[in-house]
């Protein structure tokens, strides 16, 4: 029952219900057991002034439901918001039919519309972080399609720290705050990123003013890893996935006007897209991609399957294939948004995995986290449950409320195959693809690592404002590090490009001496922040210059007061 639906004489009730109890009406409150509220301003007690008694049922359930108001939040992307509208196809990917390349229903037939849902989110803090954080943001989308649910989970930064999933909850602790300070520390953060070359390209992009996009509707999406198309005739492409802003443009912040944004408002981007949904002015993107033919592609220097790199788009161009529209915010944001449960390996049938290492780790992260944080039956939420027929085999699990089984089917049998009338398979549409694999079983990295070309290329295509703001960034994080730390970051920032290596080696104020390719470096005596002091124990957290301070401040500029 739909808790919209006026009610039945046997069916449970909802809050449009109409079935009302005596001097009830549509605005009478209740409490769940649909017992109407007589009094909400006091519980029972001996006398006005106390003693309570244990059998005040309304208000424990009033409070032990308050207890339990709020679920596991995520481990990472905690902080989010999100929004409904849908995806318009162009039916074409590029100039060509799109069937050419998949058979997914979703891109067929130009002008079809599929309802979508659309989380954003920071990644490393919190659910009450502020959003103006130097951090990835999620760019997560949910479509509706008529062959169930597919989810596009991915970023604003199209590529990522590390191409393999074991090291994963490793980077997440390097950023997350320290188990000891409870305190991001840039010094940890280093520590690890030091040690993992192949993250440089991201940590590039990530201190650089696309760390920090203004705003959810102002910024670009990503699938980051690379998936598979595939069609009617069993032939597969590998694709990559960007969701490109039209109307709304792209804006990024440098530090220091994150700065100021965050001294005013710690919401300001979920304030920015409510608001804009309500007036009207609906944010659109562009889903673009880019495809390569199936192989392990030797003539790139790159391996395509790499998360931590980019398709070059003079090889690759993106291929225009419809656009999304966001016209409806949450009727509720806890049911809507904090209980939507997305998962790379939700796909339909034309859209495939690739042996990306990192899709693979992602693919069961994902669905494990959402039955730990939301529950085994998490599916059948409003919000989660794919817009189409349903029927399962599936049976029972904390908080399931309805069967799977429709009507005309054996409410016996939980099985198949059967004879005695239960539920059973349909036929395969298309040719499944069949990709060949040989190889001894091994533990081992990609051969192509190429860990700093990219980074490189990025740095020289920024603009002048851009680098500035990057270094600035690096420098007054890298500054509270161990000198050891320090050394080993500059040796890399000169392997992506000289220029980079010397201007954050000078803001650390290294003397350095060039030769054969890399630096020599000796910290000076004293080194010196950009502004203000040093912390006393360990980094700060990324891109701040005034952490040390802030907490001097703090007690310097707090008014004494007398107690009372």
């Amino acid at each position: 029952m739909n808790q919209n639906d006026k009610g039945q004489q046997n069916g449970p009730g909802g809050a449009n219900d109409e079935r009302f109890a005596e001097d009830e009406n549509e605005k009478t409150l209740t409490n769940r057991q649909g017992h109407p509220i007589r009094n909400n301003q006091n519980i029972r007690t001996v006398g006005n002034r106390g003693p309570s008694t244990l059998e005040n049922y309304e208000f424990l359930e009033k409070i032990s439901h308050f207890d339990r108001e709020r679920i596991p939040e995520r481990v990472v992307h905690a902080r989010g918001a999100g929004a409904f509208g849908y995806f318009e196809t162009y039916g074409k990917v590029g100039d060509e039919p799109v069937e050419k390349y998949t058979r997914a229903k979703v891109f067929s037939e130009a002008g079809k519309k599929t309802p979508v849902l659309v989380r954003f989110s920071t990644v490393i803090h919190g659910i009450g972080s502020p959003e103006t954080a130097r951090d990835p943001r999620g760019f997560a989308v949910k479509f509706y399609t008529e062959d169930g649910n597919w989810d596009l989970v991915g970023n604003n930064l199209k590529v990522f720290f590390i191409r393999d999933a074991v090291k994963f909850p490793d980077l997440v602790h390097a950023f997350k705050p320290d188990p000891v300070k409870n305190i991001q520390d840039g010094e940890r953060i280093f520590d690890f990123i030091s040690n993992t070359p192949e993250a440089m390209h991201m940590i590039t992009f990530l201190f650089s003013p696309w760390g920090i996009p203004a705003n959810y509707r102002q910024m670009q999406g990503s699938g980051v890893n690379t998936y598979r198309w595939v069609n009617k005739d069993g032939e597969a492409v590998l694709v990559k996935y960007h969701w490109e802003p039209l109307s709304q443009g792209m804006k990024n912040l440098t530090q220091e006007e994150a700065n100021k944004i965050q001294a005013e408002n710690f919401s300001h981007a979920t304030q920015d897209l409510y608001e804009a949904i309500e007036e009207g002015n609906y944010p659109e993107w562009e889903l673009q991609v880019q495809i390569m033919e199936e192989g392990e592609h030797p003539e790139l220097d790159f391996d395509p399957l790499d998360d931590t790199k980019l398709w070059p788009e003079d090889q690759f161009p993106k291929l225009k294939v419809g656009k999304m529209v966001l016209d409806k915010n949450p009727e509720n944001y806890h049911n809507d948004i904090e209980q939507a449960a997305f998962g790379t390996g939700v796909l339909v049938d034309g859209l495939d995995f690739s042996d990306d290492k990192m899709l693979q780790g992602r693919t069961f992260s994902y669905s494990d986290t959402q039955r730990y944080r939301v529950g085994a039956n998490y599916l059948q939420l409003p919000v989660n449950a794919p817009r189409k027929h349903i029927a399962t085999n599936q049976e029972g699990g904390q908080m399931s409320y309805r069967s799977d089984k429709p009507e005309g089917v054996s409410p016996h049998i939980n099985y198949e195959p059967s004879t005695l009338n239960g539920l059973h398979e349909t036929d395969q549409r298309g040719e499944y693809y069949k990709p060949y694999v040989e190889g001894y079983l091994t533990r081992e990295s990609i051969d192509r690592k190429n860990d700093f070309k990219q980074a490189g290329e990025t740095y020289r295509a920024f603009e002048d404002w851009e680098r500035e703001d990057l270094i600035n960034n690096l420098v007054n994080t890298l500054k509270p590090c161990d000198p050891r730390i320090q050394q080993k970051m500059v040796d890399m920032f000169t392997e992506c490009d000289e220029d980079y290596g010397r201007r954050v080696a000078e803001g650390i104020k290294m003397g350095m001496a060039a030769g054969a390719g890399s630096m020599n470096m000796e910290s000076s005596e004293e080194i010196m922040p950009t502004k203000g002091k040093l912390p006393k124990h360990g980094g700060s957290p990324m891109g701040s210059t005034g952490a040390a301070d802030a907490v001097d401040e703090a007690e310097e500029k707090g008014h004494d007061v007398d107690p009372y």
